[in-house]
């Protein structure tokens, strides 16, 4: 991830800048983000996203099957994307009868890209496969806590918050399956909900990781440095 462009202490996008160490910035994100989508949520509920190209690949079948039981939850949901026209339409007609709760933006837009990552507490992608994905790893950074099929590159970045260690930084599940999505999410707004202090720590400690392209060229070279001195 290129920490220059995705940096929530300078990202020219926010309505306000925040880092790990003073949230407040991220609150004050997701008061404006409501007020200018026309969300009458409590500021307080949480707001899941998805920022994804409309893909079927992606898990929307999934949420599709099980949206109105999601948003029962007591959520906001936001979507930025384009992609499968029927897709699209899905949640086209969501905005148009859940007014209040929905908000599809079937575009896309670097601006609100990073306004949507910066005012959400719960990021949800569901995908059948991942090679490798990024926006898991942009969620981390921006302190929107990650809830994951655990698939490809979304098993080895996101990881199960255990409460009893108090170690993770995110909700997965394994199976493919719209009950397994809906019992990842329950878990991640029921710690939202119920431990405000526990979820604060998974917060912080998902934005505290380093998935920086420094970090990443680190391990590449002390990985060809091992391989190396093997054949040595």
């Amino acid at each position: 991830v290129d920490y220059e462009v995705w940096n929530p202490e300078t990202d020219p996008h926010l309505w306000a800048n925040y880092s790990a160490s003073d949230c407040g910035g991220k609150e004050e994100n997701k008061r404006r983000l409501l007020d200018e989508l026309g969300l009458d949520v409590d500021p307080s509920a949480p707001l899941v996203r998805m920022i994804s190209r409309l893909a079927e690949q992606k898990g929307f079948d999934l949420v599709m099957a099980s949206f109105e039981r999601m948003l029962s939850f007591g959520i906001g949901f936001v979507l930025l994307g384009t992609g499968s026209p029927q897709i699209e339409e899905f949640f086209r007609s969501a905005t148009e009868k859940y007014p209040r709760q929905v908000a599809a933006l079937i575009t896309f837009s670097e601006q609100w890209a990073h306004r949507i990552e910066a005012s959400s507490d719960i990021f949800l992608m569901p995908s059948r496969f991942e090679p490798c994905g990024l926006n898991q790893m942009y969620s981390l950074r921006y302190g929107t806590v990650p809830v994951v099929c655990a698939t490809g590159g979304l098993r080895d970045t996101v990881h199960e918050y255990n409460p009893h260690s108090k170690s993770g930084n995110g909700f997965t599940f394994r199976d493919y399956d719209a009950e397994e999505m809906l019992s990842s999410l329950r878990r991640a707004i029921g710690l939202y909900k119920e431990d405000p202090q526990a979820w604060m720590e998974l917060r912080d400690r998902g934005m505290a990781e380093d998935h920086s392209w420094e970090a990443s060229a680190k391990e590449y070279r002390d990985l060809y440095e091992r391989a190396l001195a093997t054949r040595a």
